[in-house]
C-alpha cells in the first residue's frame, strides 16, 4: 500500500472492502491516511441503497459519479421541498454540513465515490456491517453519535422514477 499521506495512487477496488447494508464499500482513503482530514469510499449503488433524508453536523459530504446516473435531493426539510438534480457519469456533487440531502441511483447500478471532510464518519459505515437490506432505524442512535440526523424518509424508487 502506498504511503498516501505523502501522496500516491490508489487504483479502484484495490483497498480493503466491507459490507454496509446491501452494498459493498471500498475504503479508498481512511481518516488515518489524512490525519483525520478526509475519508473516501467507493461503492456500487442500487436503487434500494438510498439513505433517508438526513444532514451532517460535523462534515461536508461530496460525491463523484463514476458510472450510472444518480438523483440527488438537496437543501430542503422534506423530499418534496428539496432541489432535485440528476448527476451523470463524471458529475461532482457537494453537500455542505447542515444541509439536508439524500441520493438514489436511477439506473440499475451506479458506481460512486463518496467523500467526507473531516474524515471521522467512516467508523459508522464500518460499524453497521452487511445486511440483506437497509435497516436505518436500528442504527439511528449510533449515527447521531457521529452528528448525523435523519429528518425524512428515503426516496421510494417507484415514486421518484418519473
Amino acid at each position: 500500500m502506498t504511503a498516501i499521506g505523502r501522496g500516491g495512487v490508489r487504483n479502484p477496488w484495490t483497498q480493503p472492502t466491507y459490507g454496509y447494508y446491501n452494498t459493498r464499500f471500498e475504503q479508498s482513503l481512511t481518516e488515518q491516511d489524512t490525519a483525520g482530514q478526509l475519508t473516501m469510499m467507493r461503492t456500487t449503488l442500487n436503487p434500494e441503497s438510498a439513505p433517508p433524508l438526513h444532514f451532517h453536523t460535523r462534515e461536508d459530504e461530496f460525491w463523484t459519479v463514476v458510472s450510472g446516473r444518480v438523483r440527488f435531493w438537496l437543501g430542503g426539510p422534506t423530499l418534496e421541498s428539496c432541489a432535485v438534480q440528476e448527476a451523470d457519469p463524471g458529475a461532482f456533487v457537494f453537500g455542505p454540513r447542515n444541509v439536508p440531502h439524500t441520493f438514489q441511483t436511477i439506473t440499475e447500478t451506479a458506481e460512486v465515490l463518496i467523500g467526507n471532510t473531516p474524515g471521522a464518519l467512516e467508523g459508522y459505515f464500518t460499524g453497521v456491517g452487511p445486511a440483506d437490506a437497509r435497516h436505518d432505524d436500528a442504527n439511528t442512535s449510533v449515527l447521531e453519535d457521529y452528528g448525523v440526523f435523519f429528518i425524512g424518509p428515503a426516496p421510494v424508487w417507484n415514486e421518484w422514477n418519473r
